[in-house]
């Protein structure tokens, strides 16, 4: 029966055409980069040789305009020094002066093209004036005739109105002092005629200014309005090739400001032509409300159709080298691409088991020179040859069969053999539950051999008494097994039934597992729910457990709170392990003075609870005075430097002071700082004064409030941008606390963070900002945008922070990518390594983290390569003063390249002015928060219509 694959419907394409198609693509890909390339430098040179012209040209106007002006100057000073023309200046008689000038008039007039001659005395009335200005010309004559007698040099002026003309006024002697002035004017329009002998194209003279002033309703003003091109405000004075050039400049001025024509050509094409159009500035025409620009307009067609023209022809010849290259490709493939066909098509014939055929179709070996087609065909005659060997082989394998069937048997002695090395306990019961196989590792834990197990019942045997745990599954349990070392091991079974009929029905295969280990680490893990891993105290959740069930009705104690004085300064001074040693010897103090009546924990950071039941007033005050004592005389010393240990102890009674956990709480926190007040007695026990029940009566309140916010989730969280000092672009904000007041103000953290951080509150506070900014980052990571959540001192010390915001993103649907969680500087390294780890859980769930307040205590940075934080956010006590205080800067700048060394992005705090932002990222701060930045806003003004981020400003204040 013969198998088809799908593949063999297929439709077939020959290796030779796809070598030349895809030859082909490579060749045409390559023609038409060189194509590309040859265009693109003949139209580079020809633009490079018309910017030299360009240039040369410009030098060559102006040179020649210069040098009409000094040719005007000197004539002017000839006709100032001529004999009588001072005299008669003098004299003031326009009589005289018209005498006096008449004679050089007409020389000047028609040899030198002189439009205009006009005398004036030393006041700049006119004496004597010969020539006809254009109407409207008003140079101003009394102006420059003050400038030159007061400078007594000549002044040559360019000045465009109507008309570009060039002024020249010098001053007349006589008896060696000046007595007037002799102006000449002459028109620019000759420098058309040479402005196009030099160029060989059309050349026009442009005056640009107000309309008022180049166009007026009196014909005579300006003879040819038919040349005034309102796009510029200019009017051509002269032009040369009018018919042809009008059109031509009209169509420009529509297209492209005069401006742009002075800074290079511009080319553009018309009518099937291509023109390159030029202006040049009369520099002195700036001093007055009109311009003048000398346009030159070069018809370059032959050139642009010399450069497609030379395009053409590189584009034929490579794609002649294409064909050429194809067809001595496809030569040389189509004999080598023949054979392959055939070996194709012999090769099916080998599953069809035609060798014979195979064997005839393929040529014999005897090329002089063989390729790798000649080892392909010589490997086929060798495969058929083997496939028809094999095929005679086949039906000896089938007796080869029987003979593995006996090995079986064997086989099966392995696996017995494989049940006793096994390190499980595996047997087999009967219906009736006795035991019929034993392997070997059964015998060895029990101690007894395998003829005194067969047999016996398995309860008996194996299972003593049965653990009041037992597994819930069908078919397992788990049972208490002695060894002969009076060892006590748990043994978790597994039961599972054989098939089998008659008297094999009903057996059971029983594998056990020594769990016993697994067994001791669940008792650690429970032990350590309830202890400090520092101290091995209890730990808060347990003292909370403690405390409630102790406040019953009629029961009286009390409850010693106490906070360590100084302990930070040890951590700063002598390192964080020097403060984890002061925290073991305190501990082992207290439980060696009060373990067998009070229950001694150990709260978080620096803080001790001691819970004291059926004690009195007295009572209390006794241990806290056994408590201050046992302290005293802690005394140890660190590199040097010797500690003691000193705390402050509040007191607190029930149930005069507190019947539930945290009214108590909040008494002896009370009653803790009163202590720290006083400072020389160092406990105080909460007395029922009226000052001290307002106090307690306001921090109950917080607690009741804060308690009751959460059950009617009655907070918000606001955003506060932080902006991106590289593009100035806001992609991340932070979300802050706030709570409803009763007058419908918010109320500030300030206000109940403190109480809910006394009162144990924080934790749950913690995670209902986690579940919100979650379901608010939800919403804004589809925009880009990242957001960060301060989480307490307090949540670093709970075991189901990260399997709670495992939970919470995942409900979420939020990205952890874009979640930062904050956590102050001092609450990371107050205890180190539980924050570590924290934090590093954090991370592996995909989220960042970030340091807040850093900078206050600079112990911090020994510590800063090991702590796993993505932002460093520095203190704000420092950026508000950054401008000012040289100490601010400094620090600033230390931070922020400690912080860049370890790898770390950081975030300045409290930036309300413009001024700090390039200061900041001149020291290498990656983001900026603060004043200037923005305030808090409510989350939808953030998310505004058509759902992009608004960037309003935002507070200081923080959660």
């Amino acid at each position: 029966m013969r198998h088809r694959t799908a593949s063999d419907d297929r439709p077939r394409f020959s290796l030779t055409w796809r070598a030349i198609v895809l030859s082909s693509l490579l060749l045409l890909g390559i023609a038409s980069l060189f194509t590309f390339i040859g265009h693109k430098s003949l139209t580079d040179q020809f633009r490079q040789s018309r910017e030299t012209i360009y240039q040369a040209r410009q030098r060559e106007y102006r040179l020649t305009v210069t040098k009409s002006a000094g040719t005007l100057a000197q004539l002017a000073s000839l006709a100032a020094a001529s004999d009588n023309l001072g005299g008669a200046v003098r004299s003031g008689s326009p009589t005289r002066v018209s005498l006096a000038i008449d004679p050089f008039w007409p020389t000047l007039q028609l040899d030198v093209g002189v439009d205009a001659l006009s005398v004036l005395d030393a006041r700049g009335v006119l004496l004597g004036q010969r020539g006809q200005p254009l109407p409207g010309d008003d140079p101003p004559l009394a102006e420059w005739t003050r400038t030159v007698m007061q400078e007594e040099q000549p002044l040559t002026q360019l000045r465009c109105v109507r008309d570009c003309r060039q002024y020249a006024v010098v001053p007349v002697l006589s008896r060696g002092t000046s007595v007037g002035v002799v102006v000449l004017s002459r028109s620019l329009a000759d420098l058309t005629r040479v402005a196009q002998h030099m160029s060989e194209g059309d050349v026009a003279l442009l005056v640009s200014g107000p309309p008022r002033l180049i166009v007026s309703p009196q014909a005579s003003l300006y003879p040819h309005p038919e040349r005034y091109l309102s796009p510029w405000q200019g009017a051509l004075l002269t032009l040369t090739n009018q018919e042809r050039s009008m059109p031509v400049l009209r169509e420009a001025a529509d297209r492209i400001p005069l401006s742009r024509l002075t800074d290079r050509p511009w080319t553009f094409e018309q009518n099937e032509r291509t023109y390159e159009l030029t202006a040049f500035g009369l520099d002195d025409a700036a001093r007055f409300p009109s311009s003048g620009y000398l346009v030159m307009l070069s018809d370059i067609t032959p050139q642009v159709r010399a450069i497609r023209r030379d395009t053409r022809h590189i584009l034929g010849l490579a794609l002649v080298g294409w064909l050429a290259a194809e067809a001595l490709l496809l030569l040389i493939l189509w004999r080598p691409m023949a054979r392959l066909r055939l070996l194709a098509t012999l090769l099916p014939r080998l599953a069809r088991r035609d060798f014979t055929r195979v064997r005839e179709a393929l040529p014999p070996g005897g090329r002089l020179y063989t390729d790798e087609i000649d080892t392909l065909e010589r490997t086929t005659l060798q495969l058929a040859e083997q496939l028809e060997t094999l095929e005679h082989t086949v039906s000896s394998r089938d007796r080869e069969l029987t003979q593995r069937l006996s090995e079986l048997s064997q086989e099966r002695d392995f696996v017995a053999g494989l049940l006793d090395t096994a390190h499980v306990l595996i047997l087999t019961q009967d219906a009736r539950g006795r035991i019929t196989l034993v392997n070997h590792f059964a015998e060895t834990l029990s101690g007894r051999p395998r003829e005194d197990l067969l047999g016996q019942p398995f309860s008996a045997c194996f299972r003593i008494a049965q653990s009041p745990d037992t597994l819930t599954c069908p078919g397992q349990e788990e049972g208490t097994l002695v060894t002969p070392d009076d060892e006590r091991r748990t043994i978790a079974w597994f039961h599972a039934p054989l098939p089998g009929e008659g008297q094999a029905a009903g057996t059971l295969i029983s594998v056990g597992l020594d769990i016993t280990d697994r067994k001791h680490a669940e008792e650690r893990l429970s032990w350590l729910a309830h202890r400090d891993p520092l101290t091995n105290l209890y730990n808060r959740r347990y003292f909370q457990e403690s405390l409630e069930k102790a406040l019953v009705a009629e029961a009286r104690g009390a409850v010693l709170f106490i906070d360590l004085d100084q302990f930070k300064e040890v951590n700063e001074l002598s390192g964080h392990n020097a403060g984890d040693q002061l925290l073991k010897l305190v501990a082992e103090a207290l439980s060696r003075e009060l373990g067998g009546e009070a229950i001694i924990a150990r709260l978080g950071g620096d803080e001790f609870s001691i819970l004291l039941k059926n004690a009195e007033e007295a009572q209390a005050g006794q241990v806290a005075r056994r408590i201050i004592q046992v302290l005293e005389m802690i005394d140890f010393s660190v590199g040097g430097r010797r500690h003691r240990a000193m705390g402050s102890i509040g007191i607190a009674l029930y149930p005069e002071h507190g019947m539930t956990p945290t009214d108590l709480m909040a008494s002896a926190d009370l009653a803790m700082y009163k202590a720290k007040e006083n400072g020389s007695q160092r406990w105080h026990q909460l007395s029922m004064v009226h000052r001290s029940r307002e106090e307690l009566q306001q921090r109950v309140y917080w607690v009741e409030r804060i308690r009751q916010a959460l059950r009617d989730d009655d907070f918000e969280l606001v955003l506060q941008p932080i902006l991106h000092l590289a593009d100035n672009s806001v992609r991340h904000y932070e979300a802050l606390l706030r709570m409803h007041g009763d007058n419908g103000n918010p109320v500030m953290p300030g206000l109940f963070i403190p109480i809910a951080e006394r009162s144990g509150q924080i934790v749950e506070l913690d995670r209902w900002v986690l579940r919100h900014g979650l379901k608010l980052l939800a919403r804004l990571q589809r925009r880009g945008i990242s957001l960060a959540v301060n989480l307490s001192g307090q949540s670093l010390h709970d075991p189901e922070l990260t399997g709670f915001l495992a939970d919470a993103l995942a409900a979420a649907g939020a990205d952890p990518r874009r979640l930062i969680l904050e956590v102050t500087e001092t609450a990371a390294v107050t205890d180190f390594a539980t924050a570590r780890g924290v934090l590093q859980g954090i991370r592996e769930l995909g989220c960042q983290t970030a340091l807040d307040d850093f900078g206050v205590g600079f112990s911090s940075f020994h510590y800063l390569g090991q702590l796993p934080a993505d932002y460093i956010k520095i203190d704000g006590s420092f950026i508000q003063k950054l401008i000012d205080s040289p100490e601010d800067r400094l620090i600033v700048k230390a931070i922020a390249d400690i912080a860049n060394g370890f790898g770390k992005r950081t975030i300045a705090e409290f930036v309300d002015r413009e001024s700090m932002l390039p200061l900041l990222a001149a020291y290498g701060i990656t983001y900026a928060q603060g004043f200037h930045i923005g305030r808090p806003m409510p989350v939808e003004d953030v998310i505004d219509a058509d759902g992009a981020p608004a960037t309003e400003n935002a507070h200081e204040d923080r959660r």
